[in-house]
């Protein structure tokens, strides 16, 4: 509507065009109205969040009281804007930075050439892609107005004849009462803005919210015996705080009763899936999760964990539509989900991000990650506390070539104490991913360990992806015969958009975390493997339903246990 009233002014000439301008912005304002203004940040290079405003600002036409002021105003920017300028541009070719090959050239070099009411920076640029203020707006409206009344004061054309204020008022006429139909439209969303405003839960906060339910059991002649079907869930509310824009401060209540099964390992995690919350779930609320990303500069990003602190939340995983970090729309394992590597330490701590490539090169954006998580944060006891305690550090360096690889190398060292379990994520004593045999440490003395991990990601088109893994950790006893090393491996296909925009098809296999030449009971022998299988289908964009298969051999690590499958039934609900 608007296009058609100033293309019709254009076309009359150049006075009708200012003057249908002058009284088109006065009839859409309306007098002493007032918008809450809603501020639309930049995506951080990791977090977006957006940040709204918390008090109105007036940006419709000032009251008759206010303008005097506000014409000042307009004539001192003007003014200032005139001093801080070239002097008069009389070709668009005086901008260094517009080319002829620019969608508004045209337009500019009409402006320049025939009107003269164009004037850039002193560095003879035009900077045309930078946001316009009102006041801009209303300097530049100004000069082109002042253009006109020179040309028509001076007679040097016929600018102005009968028949063009015949036209200019006819066009009032005509779109009267489309102008009038915009200003009512521009007030209710006005007050429905004002009103929005008022009764929002938080002008920095978002909440974002997950809930799972899950129908499981496992098949099997020992694991049949030993489990019955469940019907689990998981639900977690993430308030998300942003105070600059750039930054989130995230603060997670999570609660569930989702425990897992036993598979022949009644110690070990082979059957632990990304729902299960441990062994002794029963819906109590609790904050899982408080930590804080906030920029360092323009490339780096510094991470801070108070509590549930993961490594997953700093460094790349590098297994895509297997992982999606939330637990509900990947894979249905911890082990399909990332490289076990992820999963040595967790807790309280921080990790800062250094971000290097960019899109115009064929090392895309990539990273430095280095970090240090501790699980016993909160204990002042002797041999705990963020730096006593069971720690983890880590560096990874990720890379990506081109758009269609992704590459990450990572090493973990770890300190546990007696009693404590190699892959705790940050719980001390209970493994979330492989064997019994794997993961526990001496009873008596305290270990340490050095990981070492590759994991990469090949995507050769939009509707296959394929991933995989390697880990080897090297553990170290304070203890005689304490010593042990413990490998995994793994590799997926995905099919994402298979059947319906969104589902995906996710195949996986691979061996379970497993020890080697560890003296107690241990076959280097016999590895678990793992293969699964699972089928996302997207209901829409808040609900997703997932069937699923596990298929575990040896687990244990011994053949002498029955070979165990896994069913599970995931509905997930995202808001």
């Amino acid at each position: 509507m608007m296009s058609n009233l100033l293309w019709k002014s254009l076309m009359a000439s150049p006075a009708v065009l200012g003057a249908t301008l002058l009284f088109s912005a006065t009839a859409i304002a309306a007098p002493n109205s007032t918008t809450p203004e809603t501020v639309q940040t930049e995506q951080a290079q990791f977090t977006a969040v957006s940040e709204i405003s918390s008090q109105p600002k007036v940006v419709a036409q000032a009251a008759p009281a206010q303008s005097t002021e506000v014409l000042q105003q307009v004539s001192q920017y003007s003014n200032s804007e005139r001093q801080n300028s070239i002097s008069q541009v009389t070709s668009v070719s005086q901008f260094s930075d517009v080319q002829p090959t620019d969608w508004a050239f045209q337009a500019l070099q009409s402006l320049v050439e025939r009107y003269g009411c164009i004037a850039g920076y002193p560095n003879g640029t035009y900077r045309g892609n930078r946001a316009l203020t009102r006041y801009e707006f209303a300097a530049g409206l100004n000069a082109c107005l002042d253009r006109v009344n020179e040309l028509i004061a001076t007679a040097t054309a016929d600018l102005v004849t009968k028949e063009d204020l015949a036209t200019l008022q006819r066009l009032q006429e005509e779109f009267s009462a489309e102008l009038a139909t915009l200003r009512g439209r521009v007030d209710a969303l006005e007050a429905r803005t004002a009103e929005l405003e008022a009764n929002q839960f938080s002008t920095t906060t978002k909440l974002v919210g997950e809930a799972i339910f899950a129908l499981t059991d496992a098949f099997g002649d020992q694991a049949g015996d030993d489990n019955n079907t469940v019907f689990q869930n998981r639900v977690r509310l993430d308030l998300q705080t942003s105070f600059t824009g750039r930054d989130v401060l995230h603060t997670r209540l999570a609660s569930g009763n989702a425990e897992r099964l036993n598979v022949g390992d009644p110690t070990g995690a082979e059957a632990f899936q990304t729902f299960n919350i441990g062994n002794t779930g029963n819906n109590n609320v609790e904050v899982d999760w408080l930590a804080y990303y906030f920029p360092l500069g323009d490339a780096a990003r510094v991470y801070v964990a108070a509590t549930g602190g993961i490594w997953s939340d700093v460094a790349a995983t590098v297994n895509p539509y297997f992982e999606d970090f939330d637990g509900g729309n990947g894979a249905l394992s911890t082990f399909a989900s990332e490289n076990p590597i992820f999963r040595v330490g967790g807790g309280a701590g921080a990790a800062v991000n250094f971000g290097f490539g960019n899109q115009r090169s064929f090392l895309l954006p990539s990273s430095v990650t280095i970090g240090y998580l501790g699980s016993e944060p909160n204990d002042p006891g002797i041999g705990s506390g963020i730096f006593n305690g069971n720690y983890a550090a880590l560096g990874q360096l990720n890379f990506n070539l081109g758009d269609r690889l992704a590459l990450a190398a990572t090493y973990v060292h770890g300190y546990h104490g007696a009693g404590g379990v190699l892959f705790d994520q940050g719980s001390v004593t209970s493994p979330v991913v492989g064997t019994s045999q794997a993961n526990t440490l001496s009873a008596l003395n305290a270990s340490s360990s050095n990981s070492y991990g590759i994991s990469a990601a090949f995507r050769p088109s939009d509707r296959l992806s394929i991933s995989g893994f390697v880990s080897y950790h090297d553990v170290t006893g304070f203890g005689s015969d304490d010593d042990y090393e413990a490998w995994s491996y793994g590799a997926g296909v995905a099919l994402p958009d298979l059947g319906k925009k969104g589902n995906v098809l996710g195949i996986f296999g691979g061996a379970q975390p497993y020890a080697l030449n560890k003296v107690a009971g241990v076959n280097d022998s016999d590895i678990p493997w793992h293969i699964e299988g699972f089928y996302k289908y997207r209901v829409n964009d808040n609900i997703s339903i997932t069937p699923g298969v596990i298929y575990l051999l040896n687990p244990g690590q011994s053949s002498d246990n029955d070979d165990a499958i896994v069913g599970t039934l995931r509905t997930t609900f995202t808001f």
